[in-house]
């Protein structure tokens, strides 16, 4: 009777049995801190609105200001949701019968608001300030794209905290004056001197850091 338990060929198999071992849960770590990441989960994301309202006619070939709508975007850390009104106040007298009004008018007989589906949401630990970077020359295309060519709107960037850390210790790459904040199609890259743009952090006190109670308090 043999004294092996297994045939002499199965030690062939054992390199290939430690390697993979060594190999396969690397793999599975990298492959799902890929997956999670902001740059792979967030970017691209588009939901589906409960009205479709297209930015491209809105904001693109109609020219209305980004803060007609977002009224508090250089007035306080969130952009707001236009509420059912600020709808009304063209489409009472502007295609007021269009089949695509339906929701908001029934928003306005019932008082319930709109259920907007909400495209840029950083995580409940960071913290950030629409009126502090509006107001000191980043302006809305730098984190939202251009939403002026966008019949749905979805996101371009990945809102990760080493996307926002560049920014931090480059702030002039993005710097405008703040009358081009709402210009989407103005860039910083090609209107404006690197000179310019220096003059622009002095201007507007520019000097961000990247301590980490600056976003998590």
């Amino acid at each position: 009777m043999s004294r092996f338990l297994f045939p002499r060929w199965a030690n062939l198999l054992l390199p290939t049995v430690i390697l993979a071992g060594a190999t396969i849960p690397l793999y599975a770590f990298f492959f799902v801190a890929y997956g999670l990441s902001p740059k792979t989960l967030e970017v691209g994301f588009q939901p589906e609105q409960p009205v479709p309202y297209s930015h491209a006619l809105h904001a693109g070939e109609l020219g209305i200001d980004c803060r007609y709508c977002h009224t508090n975007v250089d007035k306080a850390a969130y952009a707001t949701v236009p509420p059912t009104q600020t709808c009304l106040n063209c489409h009472t007298n502007i295609r007021p019968t269009s089949p695509k009004l339906v929701k908001v008018q029934e928003s306005a007989a019932t008082g319930l608001p709109i259920q907007w589906q909400r495209v840029h949401k950083l995580p409940d630990f960071a913290y950030f300030d629409h009126s502090a970077h509006v107001n000191r020359g980043v302006g809305c295309v730098s984190c939202h794209g251009r939403v002026d060519k966008m019949e749905v709107v979805y996101q371009t960037k990945p809102l990760s905290m080493g996307w926002c850390l560049e920014c931090h210790r480059e702030p002039e790459i993005n710097l405008r004056p703040v009358s081009e904040i709402t210009n989407l199609a103005w860039d910083s890259a090609t209107e404006s001197s690197f000179e310019e743009r220096q003059a622009l952090i002095a201007k507007y006190h520019i000097n961000p850091n990247d301590n980490c109670s600056t976003c998590h308090r």
